[in-house]
């Protein structure tokens, strides 16, 4: 399971001036976790993610996640220990973290990872994408079909009011309705392993 997680985030400048992208939070959590939580939730444990941007952030929220997650009674002394209480928060997931370059494009990221890679068939996304998505039914979609790479295609709300007139009368209006024609690619895909022979560790090769 690859997460893309070394962007700059532009777009989200206010937040990612001080963070990584898949540490904005959100109810508490980096959005990151969440999107693992999702995996986790059909079964996928073994996580690959791919840091660029203030990628240390992501190692220590890791490395240091059992006490971000949970209260914990520290022993000072000569044999300093901790205790932590059992918040029920428990993840038994399995996460390699890899640096991938500070300006790496999405696809080089992918293809610098490979040696981490161990399976036929990988599961990959990005960093900052959370939905209400039956990976369970994509991975098996992708296993019927046969294909190199399955990727999910979504219809995103317009960013914009739609106003319905007749003559120079409104008679409806719809507030940001979903968008009925032409997909946009959700994020989520399934790839087989042959599909790194198609991309570069060029820093520029684009996913």
């Amino acid at each position: 399971m690859v997460i893309l997680c070394g962007g700059r985030g532009t777009r989200l400048r206010e937040e990612t001036e001080y963070r990584p992208k898949p540490m904005v939070e959100i109810g508490g959590r980096p959005v990151v976790w969440h999107i693992m939580q999702i995996y986790a939730h059909y079964g996928f444990k073994r996580f690959l993610l791919c840091l660029g941007y203030k990628g240390f952030m992501l190692k220590e929220y890791f490395l240091n996640y059992r006490a971000i997650a949970n209260d914990f009674t520290l022993t000072l002394g000569q044999r300093p220990h901790v205790t932590f209480a059992d918040a029920g928060d428990e993840v038994d997931w399995t996460i390699t973290l890899a640096d991938t370059g500070l300006d790496t494009m999405t696809g080089a990221r992918v293809k610098r990872v490979a040696k981490y890679l161990d399976n036929d068939t990988f599961m990959l996304t990005y960093g900052d994408g959370v939905a209400n998505i039956d990976l369970e039914a994509l991975h098996r979609f992708h296993r019927e079909t046969g294909k190199l790479v399955t990727v999910t295609g979504i219809r995103p709300p317009s960013r914009f009011g739609e106003m319905h007139v007749r003559g120079n009368v409104v008679t409806s209006f719809t507030e940001k309705p979903q968008v009925s024609e032409g997909l946009v690619n959700g994020g989520f895909f399934v790839c087989q392993r042959e599909f790194l022979d198609y991309l570069s560790e060029d820093e520029s090769c684009v996913l």
